[in-house]
């Protein structure tokens, strides 16, 4: 999963990153509106998080250019004011959640969990299965078959991708996009080696492969169900 961060207190941008990286997420930041709304209209995310008091461009100026031009990723707005005007204006303007600083890093990521979800598929359930390979999303446990497999998080965000797209062969630069940073070198080998690494989990101690390369073009999981 991809996130957009635009936020200028560097403290608070620093403390979000870190959070979402170490729960397996990829995380761009902007420093201020007009950088951010640049980055929201041309590069995929999963979910838009944006402070309203920006320099350049506020949060609400960047919401509502979004939504002008079509753009439907969700929203969540952090703002220090919460009066309940302030609330029902940025859900009007097309925000789709709102919190009020301060606030536990816990509730921001359960927020972002929820809107990805209902993006996905309002029906969508809370565990990935492929033939005898789990994933619960909630609790992050990995299972094939009766085995616990511990993955670290860019392992879990990576088996995830995979998984949200079975069967369908996907390219290094779109596991980069969604999986990693938008800053990251694209010509480091750093998702073939987290892919065999991930293989090695995955993989090895079975008969059945899941995880295959597609030479040239990219890599797929599948079973032979």
């Amino acid at each position: 999963m991809r996130l957009l961060l635009i936020e200028d207190d560097l403290k608070i941008a620093s403390f979000i990153r870190k959070g979402f990286r170490s729960a397996g997420y990829a995380v761009d930041h902007a420093a201020n509106g007009r950088e951010g709304l640049d980055l929201a209209l041309y590069e995929p995310y999963d979910t838009v998080i944006v402070d309203i008091m920006l320099p350049e461009k506020n949060g609400l100026a960047v919401i509502e250019a979004l939504r002008r031009e079509k753009v439907m990723t969700p929203v969540i707005i952090l703002s220090a004011k919460d009066s309940i005007e302030d609330r029902v204006k940025g859900l009007q303007i097309g925000g789709d959640d709102y919190l009020t600083k301060p606030f536990a890093f816990s509730e921001l990521l359960a927020r972002v969990q929820a809107l990805i979800r209902r993006q996905s598929n309002a029906g969508e359930p809370s565990r990935l299965v492929a033939g005898n390979l789990s994933v619960d999303l909630l609790t992050r446990k990995v299972m094939r078959g009766d085995r616990h497999i511990e993955l670290q998080p860019r392992e879990f965000a990576l088996l995830e991708y995979l998984l949200r797209n079975r069967d369908k062969v996907v390219s290094k630069t779109m596991i980069m996009e969604h999986v990693w940073d938008y800053n990251f070198d694209p010509q480091t080998n750093v998702v073939e080696a987290r892919i065999c690494r991930l293989r090695d989990k995955v993989d090895k101690e079975f008969q059945e492969k899941m995880i295959h390369t597609v030479r040239g073009v990219g890599y797929v999981l599948k079973t032979g169900e």
